[in-house]
């Protein structure tokens, strides 16, 4: 069984927004008091969160679809939707995500870093909140936004401060569960370490992480044997140990061979050129495996390498070398550049940025593409007359219509609003305000105009009384 997963796919998907409600007010006495429909309530958002608790993919390996619950529909009398409740899902510190494409969206390090993964959408507005001087009784409610959906990659890079590299049963796990109070698998067998083993080390005052690299062989950075898997763990390390096997019963195998043949691979991964190296002589215990260590030393140390001989068995040299790389951990500590405050950027908006395009593509359709205009034809009942021309006053305010113009659009051209795959496509007829003349003063109800004061309505009937005995007085019949 699966235990431990470092790179999973996810599908996630935000709440959807509530829609808004469309009601009227009605009372004993007051059958018709004006609209107090609700707005809808937002849809959840899905968010991934660094727990340090958290050391695994392996939920999101057996359950990748994940869905935030939906924000619920307004109702009458100005009742608001209930909002969505947002989906918190914990992460292993160090988590990548990336989209399908490859393309780096976060890089979650640290307890508590959050990424919004999927944005709930937005409630729709009831009635009461559509409601103007020149709309008294709106008909209609705004559709509630569908929440954000899309496909993730989750990859599992470890944070550790030294990462100790070398052939299968170099003796990686023995030295890690000596330095610090990890308890790795431990056999005499190749592969016997299938996941990343993280161990704490302290050296004096200096406390750090060490990561024992499972699986390198020739051919690693190309996908042979567990390699590729795992040598992302090595990225975000400070130090890279080598840790060469001076007893290898293999007789096609030394330790300088073993040295050159991870290199080669590192270099083919790449990224890694710039960290340290230290090269640990291991299973010094053995008497054929001290012979070879103080053979190939000089050899090492004339390549540069800091190079410190240990026994796991024997519980030798293992101060120095955990000095040592408490040493190197510091400087590189000390090296990494001081964080400064947030600086806070202003980018003002351009005073010909109309906030979309109209663009003419080559089968004569118009697109318009924007985020306010795709966001109001989401919230567009089409079954609805009213909606559709409320949504038409919205783009004419926004310019849409004189950039169609200027854009060349005639009458019954195709105009499509979105992206290709989920666009709004209508053919284009031209109105002077959107419409308004020929579809009268939406939005108002003459019942509404019964309810105004019984003084106002007597005025004005007298008014119409004196208009109409004038004309009849300045009428000539013989004229």
């Amino acid at each position: 069984m699966t235990t431990f997963v470092d790179r999973v796919e996810l599908h996630v998907a935000a709440g959807n927004g509530g829609h808004g409600c469309a009601s009227v007010h009605r009372e004993k006495f007051k059958p018709i008091g004006g609209p107090d429909g609700g707005n809808g309530g937002r849809g959840g958002d899905v968010t991934l969160v660094v727990d340090q608790s958290v050391t695994t993919l392996l939920e999101y390996h057996h359950h990748p679809h994940r869905k935030a619950t939906n924000g619920q529909p307004g109702g009458g009398d100005h009742r608001t939707g209930k909002e969505g409740q947002d989906l918190v899902l914990p992460v292993p510190d160090g988590t990548v995500v990336l989209d399908r494409q490859g393309n780096v969206l976060a890089d979650l390090v640290g307890q508590g870093t959050t990424f919004v993964a999927g944005q709930g959408g937005r409630g729709g507005l009831g009635n009461a909140a559509l409601a103007s001087a020149r709309r008294k009784a709106p008909g209609f409610a705004l559709l509630g936004e569908p929440g954000e959906a899309r496909d993730i990659v989750l990859e599992l890079k470890t944070v550790a401060d030294v990462a100790l590299v070398g052939y299968p049963s170099a003796g990686k796990s023995s030295l890690i569960s000596v330095l610090s109070a990890a308890k790795p698998k431990i056999a005499d067998y190749p592969f016997t370490t299938l996941v990343p083993n993280l161990g704490v080390v302290t050296a004096g005052s200096t406390v750090y992480t060490i990561a024992d690299v499972p699986g390198l062989i020739p051919g690693a950075s190309q996908g042979k044997g567990l390699g590729l898997e795992f040598l992302r763990h090595v990225e975000r390390c400070s130090v890279l140990v080598h840790v060469l096997d001076t007893a290898t019963l293999e007789s096609d195998r030394d330790p300088v061979s073993d040295l050159d043949m991870i290199e080669e691979e590192l270099k083919l991964y790449g990224g890694l050129e710039d960290r340290p190296r230290i090269v640990v002589l291991n299973k010094i215990d053995i008497p054929d495996g001290q012979d070879l260590a103080d053979m190939i030393r000089p050899d090492l140390e004339a390549r540069g390498y800091r190079v410190f001989e240990a026994s796991a068995v024997a519980r030798t040299g293992l101060k120095e070398l955990s000095f040592a790389l408490a040493g190197v951990i510091a400087e590189a500590r000390a090296a990494k550049p001081v964080e400064e405050a947030t600086r806070i950027v202003i980018r003002p908006k351009a005073v010909d940025d109309a906030g979309f395009t109209v663009t003419l593509e080559d089968d004569g359709i118009y697109r318009v593409r924007g985020e306010k205009p795709e966001r109001w034809v989401r919230q567009t009942d089409f079954n609805n007359d009213e909606a559709v021309g409320y949504l038409a006053d919205r783009l004419a305010r926004l310019g849409v219509e004189d950039q169609l113009r200027k854009a060349g659009a005639r009458a019954g051209d195709g105009v499509a609003i979105g992206a290709e795959d989920n666009a709004v496509v209508f053919d284009w007829e031209p109105t002077v305000s959107a419409g308004a003349e020929m579809l009268g003063r939406r939005g108002e109800d003459h019942r509404l105009e019964e309810q105004r004061p019984a003084t106002q309505r007597r005025r004005e009937r007298e008014a119409e009384r004196d208009e109409a005995a004038k004309e009849f007085q300045d009428f000539d019949p013989f004229a």
